[in-house]
């Protein structure tokens, strides 16, 4: 355990900055997971859930949740399973 103030505050800092990172990264699957289903069955729809889930991507290599060359991989691979489909 922590025996400065310092280092107990860094703590919960931590642990609070985990659930935050965590539930954001759990957010981005979900939203991949929904583009990818629709995908599979509505092409509109997933034209529709696109650009959301671009966005999100951007934002997650913006604050370091993700690298940004993992969001640029992403990126291209969803764009490919649409461009596929036409």
């Amino acid at each position: 355990m922590p025996n400065l103030n310092a280092a107990k505050k860094s703590l919960r800092q931590d642990a609070k900055r985990i659930k935050v990172n965590f539930a954001a990264k759990r957010e981005l699957k979900g939203l991949i997971k929904d583009f990818k289903q629709a995908a599979e069955v509505d092409q509109k729809k997933a034209q529709e859930i696109l650009p959301k889930v671009f966005k999100k991507l951007d934002k997650s290599a913006k604050i370091n949740l993700i690298k940004k060359n993992k969001a640029n991989r992403i990126k291209s691979r969803l764009s490919k399973k649409i461009a596929l489909k036409k």
